[in-house]
């Protein structure tokens, strides 16, 4: 799944614990949502080190 979508289902998970009184499945929404953000940071930083890498390799 992309990370739109793991993010949406980390949503609904969140949202079916609170209504339902479920916490653990609140937290497992909660630690998609973390999961899914996680990733996206990680892959900015490999985008930027690429640039990085590539601004010194065309000097």
């Amino acid at each position: 799944m992309g990370g739109s979508a793991d993010k949406a289902r980390g949503r609904l998970k969140e949202l079916a614990g609170k209504l339902t009184g479920d916490e653990r499945l609140e937290a497992e929404g909660r630690t998609d949502q973390a999961r899914t953000k996680a990733r996206k940071a990680v892959r900015r930083l490999r985008e930027r080190a690429r640039g990085v890498m590539d601004s010194f390799g065309r000097s």
